[in-house]
């Protein structure tokens, strides 16, 4: 039987067709005189990564969304209950997210791995770069916030950070409006921020569109 998907290199060429695939160029790879040390199949393609401390470009606005629902649920439970210690863990968490997308971040990878396949896994791509900007802000707010009690003693002024921080996640979280992003998208219009720093920002709808034909979206 002839394999097809096989090379023809250094197999006979001929002009007859009996028991032969047709090639590209027209001729035909008599695979009766394949070597048997040829591999029957071809190695697997090598699929390129993205590096291990990456943000995903595009990302799942569900997911951006859920994790935002944790951080507010994490800051009001240090509030309400006066758990200080919880603020380092939620500074870890969003230092982890801008260095290495959700690998890193607990809360993250348990939106991805288990929340999100659990709730039929909404999708909904929207560009990275923003989101990793807000992610900086929330790693700003919640060192300061860390710094502030631990550093000086000031719980009060450490709680009145994290209060900002509950207002903003929350506003992601319930309306999907993400404020972090909307400073990038106006700084880009500014110009303090090149344009390729997100080159999909300016007209994400077609990369949106390509997604979908793609099955992706």
């Amino acid at each position: 039987m002839p394999r097809s998907g096989s090379s023809c290199d250094a197999l006979r060429i001929t002009r007859s067709p009996p028991s032969t695939v047709e090639s590209a160029g027209g001729f035909y790879c008599d695979f009766a005189l394949l070597p048997e040390s040829f591999p029957s199949e071809m190695p697997p393609v090598s699929e390129s990564k993205d590096p291990f401390f990456s943000f995903p470009h595009p990302i799942n606005s569900y997911v951006a969304r859920w994790v935002a629902a944790g951080v507010v649920l994490m800051a009001v439970a240090t509030i309400v209950f006066d758990q200080p210690w919880i603020m380092p863990i939620m500074a870890y968490g969003f230092i982890a997210r801008v260095a290495a997308g959700p690998r890193l971040s607990p809360l993250a990878m348990f939106v991805t791995k288990i929340l999100q396949p659990a709730i039929g896994e909404p999708t909904k791509f929207v560009p990275g770069p923003p989101k990793r900007f807000a992610a900086s802000i929330g790693v700003a707010f919640t060192v300061t916030a860390t710094v502030l009690h631990f550093g000086f003693g000031l719980t009060g002024p450490a709680y009145g950070v994290l209060a900002a921080l509950i207002f903003a996640a929350g506003l992601e979280a319930v309306l999907g409006f993400c404020m972090g992003c909307h400073f990038f998208n106006l700084m880009m219009r500014a110009g303090v921020l090149p344009e390729s720093v997100c080159k999909d920002c300016a007209d994400f709808t077609k990369r949106q569109a390509r997604l979908e034909a793609e099955g992706r979206a």
